[in-house]
């Protein structure tokens, strides 16, 4: 258990680091956390509350599809991330080199946090709980799931950060989406029985 949530922590390190330099260089990436980062741009709140609001309706759907245990942990997986990416905000101090090479590092941390937080038992909510759902329901790779639904994200992004940081702001996407979707092993807890056969009765 102690291994379990060391890992999720670290994991949750790594993307919101991620995140943040793609913050640095006006980068985007998909899911929620593209969501909230386009949001900045809009509203002078902070990354972490948008993050939070805009995953609270996914809740609904974790909560009666893959069981209150995996939410919950999900949840607490919000709150950190949601945490740790505002207090990198006051550490972290602005700087910048090459986009390419920003996007490409920081699709690796987002791809090995994510992954990190995924394949011990939670998620960080919104497109990654329904990437593990129809990966669960269906079979289908929850990489590339997450893929599509970032770059349908990113094409609304070009009218915020501009079609060159878009197209930059792939890469990150590409590498991210390879990583979960390459290294990955049963993201639900096995005690999720009732779920697991609600799942099969559906």
């Amino acid at each position: 258990m102690a291994n379990k949530i060391f890992s999720i922590l670290f994991g949750l390190f790594l993307t919101a680091l991620g995140i943040k330099l793609l913050t640095l260089h006006m980068l985007t990436f998909g899911g929620t956390a593209g969501i909230a980062t386009i949001l900045t741009l809009l509203f002078p709140i902070s990354w972490g509350l948008l993050f939070f609001l805009v995953n609270l309706p996914f809740f609904l759907i974790s909560f009666q599809q893959m069981g209150k245990w995996f939410t919950i942990s999900s949840f607490v997986s919000i709150i950190g991330i949601s945490v740790i990416r505002d207090a990198l905000d006051m550490i972290v101090p602005a700087f910048t080199f090459n986009p390419v090479i920003a996007a490409a590092v920081a699709g690796l941390f987002i791809g090995v946090g994510v992954s990190l937080v995924l394949n011990n038992g939670s998620s960080l909510g919104g497109i990654h709980i329904l990437a593990l759902f129809l990966d669960k329901k269906l079979g289908l790779n929850r990489g590339l799931c997450i893929f599509i639904f970032d770059l349908l994200i990113l094409i609304a992004a070009i009218f915020l950060v501009g079609l060159q940081n878009a197209i930059v702001s792939t890469i990150s996407i590409v590498i991210a989406s390879y990583i979960i979707g390459r290294y990955k092993t049963s993201p639900i807890p096995e005690v999720e029985v009732s779920t697991d056969v609600q799942l099969q009765d559906a």
